[in-house]
């Protein structure tokens, strides 16, 4: 079927079931970002691809609404489909929730399936609309009716992390969820986000494509833990290493029975924000609920000794393959074909090189030129173009490894590029840098210093529409929820920047039909010292690759931030140059010479 045969199909259930408006988001049962393909119905329905985006259909409009990171992707996507797009954020397009206010008549019906719903957004929609005495509809996937050919749910094996890895037991994890507990005087805690279940109990997965995460849901109670998963994708040594710490399997889907019948005695802890509207509406009226944020949060984005060491090591081998992909990238150019698919294989081979390299982290983006002015484009077969000499090359990509995640971004100047472009990237570069160099006191957001990337933009009235810097999960979520950096916060919970987390760095500019620039480095924040003025604070950079020379205007840096591009290239060559061949050694001294 066509996107639009499928919206005249949803329509025509819609009819028969009395709904005005189907709400179809881009999550799963346990509110990711990213979703096995079994959950991308906003997909299905729309046609439009991105990882963020909430689709609303009535009988007479279709519309998509998503975040300026895929304004033009979405233009692109939905030409010809009749859903319209709405531009989150830009002046006079109405959010979600004013959109439905004026689209459901008095008396209407509001439909969603509420798993894949946010007990605090169901929440919303119910409160917001009861004025208009418009009934709410949770139980009902409508999707799945017109979804003839639907993937299944993934099966794959779960593994295990040694505490080589992890730097901590399942038992200390859960003992300090449960002291958690125990101050919000709850018995019972509700834990369906798969981060944060695959962190407590030292497992991973593939059920989401690059995201090591498994499909469970998870109840932490006092004396045990009940977990519900397909346990056939447990080994025997998983089941045992269960068994010892007290988790009980439980089929995936009984979770929502096992929560309707939970004692009367019972204290629920649930995080608002990471249960799903379903499993919120179906825990008994009699047993207590207490609203918090989900203590595994803090606890996994603060990384620990183990970790961050493990994380490093990571970066050594995800520079070394990078490293090698610039130098092949910058010696084949204008001598063999090179295009944005064959340029993401060719790295994607050189990471396979390293050891304990299990997969990439996220999507490849591999952009050149026009192309790259779309912050989250994918190339394809459709769209993959030819790396011409000239331009700018833009590759997003990162990988996963038994010691960590990464996540890097270099553009890269193919032959000589114009003034004009060196400026851009030059500006992107200086903002990439002052963040990097940051000193701030204890108590700070990413809200705090966010400026600093984005200075030499705001200064030439240039912008980007994406954060500047998110969480990074120790082999899990790549975009991991703590700390960030964006002036705007978009958190419910504004997070200060603590030892131990890894948060990214990753100004840019897109300009539609020309470029796009973006520069990324992962940052550790560290303690510096303490005095009377309070706990200092500051960023150790743990990405080790070559910005590139080629495409830096060196005429609008300042003396201090030559002096701190020249140390940063000093230490990406000594860190790196041990690992490469004689030629590459040699080339790697060119591209990190001080200027």
């Amino acid at each position: 079927m066509t996107i639009q045969q499928r919206i005249t199909a949803l329509r025509q259930l819609m009819k028969e079931k009395n709904i005005d408006a189907y709400i179809v988001p881009s999550s799963d049962n346990h509110q990711s970002e990213y979703v096995g393909d079994y959950f991308k119905a906003r997909e299905f329905i729309t046609g439009f691809t991105g990882s963020a985006g909430t689709a609303v259909i009535t009988q007479t409009e279709a519309g998509l609404w998503t975040d300026g990171r895929y304004f033009i992707q979405a233009e692109k996507e939905l030409a010809g489909s009749g859903v319209k797009l709405y531009k989150m954020g830009n002046p006079d397009v109405p959010t979600v929730e004013e959109y439905l206010e004026a689209a459901l008549p008095e008396n209407g019906v509001l439909g969603f399936d509420g798993r894949v719903i946010a007990m605090s957004k169901g929440k919303e929609y119910a409160e917001k609309f009861a004025y208009k005495n418009v009934q709410i509809e949770a139980n009902i996937d409508l999707i799945d009716e017109i979804w003839s050919n639907r993937p299944a749910m993934s099966e794959k094996p779960v593994f295990l992390l040694g505490e080589a890895y992890t730097g901590e037991s399942t038992a200390s994890k859960l003992e300090r969820v449960r002291e958690e507990m125990k101050k919000a005087k709850a018995t019972t805690h509700l834990l369906i986000t798969l981060d944060d279940i695959a962190w407590l109990l030292n497992m991973r997965g593939s059920d989401i494509a690059y995201t090591p995460v498994v499909l469970c849901y998870a109840i932490v109670k006092l004396d045990c833990v009940h977990l519900f998963i397909n346990a056939e994708k447990l080994s025997s040594e998983i089941k045992d290493n269960f068994k010892e710490h007290n988790i009980l399997l439980h089929p995936y889907n009984d979770v929502y029975t096992f929560t309707q019948n939970l004692s009367p005695d019972e204290v629920v802890l649930f995080d608002p924000a990471r249960l799903n509207y379903a499993l919120y509406n179906i825990i008994p009226n009699s047993v207590k609920r207490v609203a918090g944020l989900n203590p595994c949060i803090l606890m996994k984005a603060v990384k620990n000794d183990v970790e961050v060491e493990n994380i490093k090591k990571a970066h050594v081998k995800d520079a070394v393959a990078h490293t090698k992909f610039m130098y092949w990238l910058k010696n084949t150019i204008g001598k063999e074909s090179i295009t944005e698919l064959s340029a993401s294989d060719k790295l994607y081979s050189l990471r396979k090189e390293q050891e304990n390299f299990l997969w990439p982290s996220f999507d490849p983006i591999s952009a050149f030129g026009p192309n790259a002015a779309m912050c989250h484009y994918s190339s394809s077969e459709e769209t993959n173009v030819e790396l011409e000499e000239g331009f700018l090359y833009l590759s997003d990509t990162g990988g996963n490894y038994m010691e960590g995640s990464t996540d890097i971004t270099r553009t890269y100047a193919i032959g000589e590029i114009n003034a004009s472009l060196k400026r851009d990237y030059t500006n992107v570069l200086r903002g990439n840098l002052a963040l990097s160099n940051a000193k701030f006191l204890y108590g700070c957001t990413g809200q705090n210093v966010d400026i600093l990337a984005r200075q030499y933009l705001w200064n030439n009235n240039l912008d980007y529409k994406h954060g500047t810097g998110h969480g990074v999960g120790y082999l899990l979520s790549i975009h991991e929820t703590s700390a960030r950096i964006n002036w705007q916060g978009l958190n419910e919970v504004t997070w200060k920047l603590e030892h131990g987390m890894v948060i990214t760095n990753e100004p840019g500019i897109y300009i539609e039909g020309s470029h796009g620039i973006r520069l990324e480095n992962e940052l550790l924040v560290r303690k510096a010292i303490a005095n009377e003025y309070g706990q200092f604070m500051h960023f150790e950079v743990i990405t080790y690759v070559p910005f590139d020379l080629d495409a830096i205007d060196s005429s609008l840096l300042r003396d201090d931030e030559k002096a701190q591009l020249n140390a940063y290239h000093k230490l990406v060559f000594d860190t790196v140059s041990p690992y490469l061949s004689d030629n590459e050694r040699e080339w790697l001294e060119k591209y990190t010479r001080a200027i």
